[in-house]
């Protein structure tokens, strides 16, 4: 199966077990009386939502290079997982709003047992997708997978939160159930706040980092005629590198030869980072000292 396939087959299996913990727990919400649990269920929904465009984007920046798009369509990934951080920036606001909300009304009940059950499902097997997408979102380094396993801990913490306000509810202390809700929100915001930020650095011409430049420096000057490198630009392009780099060799070789230092110095520096998905090598003569 090839990394594309991959993503996509994960990305169905998630889906398929969402929309039946979004059932449960919305049910589990309803009966039970539960605001916190009917927030939680709805953050499930959003999952279901934001793994479908996981799916989208997998689609879409696996395409190969066309006429309108002759560097490829990896750039697109992480325009989807903006969205799916705008998904997550939305479903914590909403769940904060329906937690503060209920504080203010004073509708409060004291949830079912059925609700608190639901929570503790919730929080295993939320979990479970978590640690499922997040080893194939860095086997494929897809930051549009990783943002959406991050959404799948967001609904286990949303859990963990939602298990200890009906918890506390059940007990005597109903306000718990909202104001656990709320607490939740805030997590939840957060986490697209951040896949915000990480994914703005991948549409731009951001570097890599500096490990992978020395490793570029040190393979580059391992080869046989290559003096020195007079510049080095390295951009990330979705989640592949470019790499443009200047090398000088002997001024008095022959194009053929100095053709052929600069081949060695593409070749190896593709072959040996993994992530390249296309190497640029200038050479330039060696003015000595």
């Amino acid at each position: 199966m090839d990394n594309n396939n991959l993503g996509v087959f994960t990305a169905r299996n998630t889906i398929i077990v969402n929309v039946l913990l979004c059932i449960f727990k919305i049910l589990a919400g309803i009966i039970g009386k539960s605001s916190a649990m009917l927030a939680d269920g709805v953050h499930t929904l959003s999952d279901v939502l934001a793994t479908v465009i996981v799916i989208i984007g997998l689609k879409v920046s696996s395409k190969d290079a066309d006429h309108d798009h002759p560097y490829g369509h990896e750039k697109y990934e992480p325009i989807f997982a903006k969205i799916i951080s705008v998904i997550l920036i939305l479903t914590g606001f909403f769940i904060g709003y329906e937690g503060a909300k209920a504080l203010i009304k004073k509708d409060m009940h004291t949830p079912g047992q059925i609700a608190l059950i639901a929570a503790f499902v919730s929080i295993i097997i939320k979990e479970g997708m978590y640690w499922y997408t997040i080893k194939i979102a860095k086997k494929l380094k897809s930051i549009s997978m990783e943002a959406d396993a991050w959404h799948h801990r967001s609904d286990a913490f949303s859990s963990i939160g939602t298990f200890a306000g009906i918890l506390g509810a059940r007990m005597g202390i109903k306000a718990l159930d909202p104001i656990a809700g709320i607490v939740v929100s805030i997590f939840i915001i957060k986490v697209g706040i951040a896949f915000w930020l990480k994914s703005s650095k991948e549409l731009v011409d951001y570097s890599a980092d500096d490990e992978v430049i020395d490793k570029i420096r040190e393979i580059a000057l391992s080869i046989n005629g290559v003096y020195e490198i007079n510049d080095l630009k390295t951009r990330i392009f979705g989640n592949k590198l470019y790499v443009d780099i200047e090398i000088s060799v002997d001024g008095d070789l022959s194009v053929k030869k100095g053709h052929d230092i600069a081949q060695r110095v593409h070749d190896n520096i593709e072959i040996e980072i993994k992530d390249i998905k296309h190497c640029m090598v200038h050479v330039d003569p060696y003015k000595g000292e």
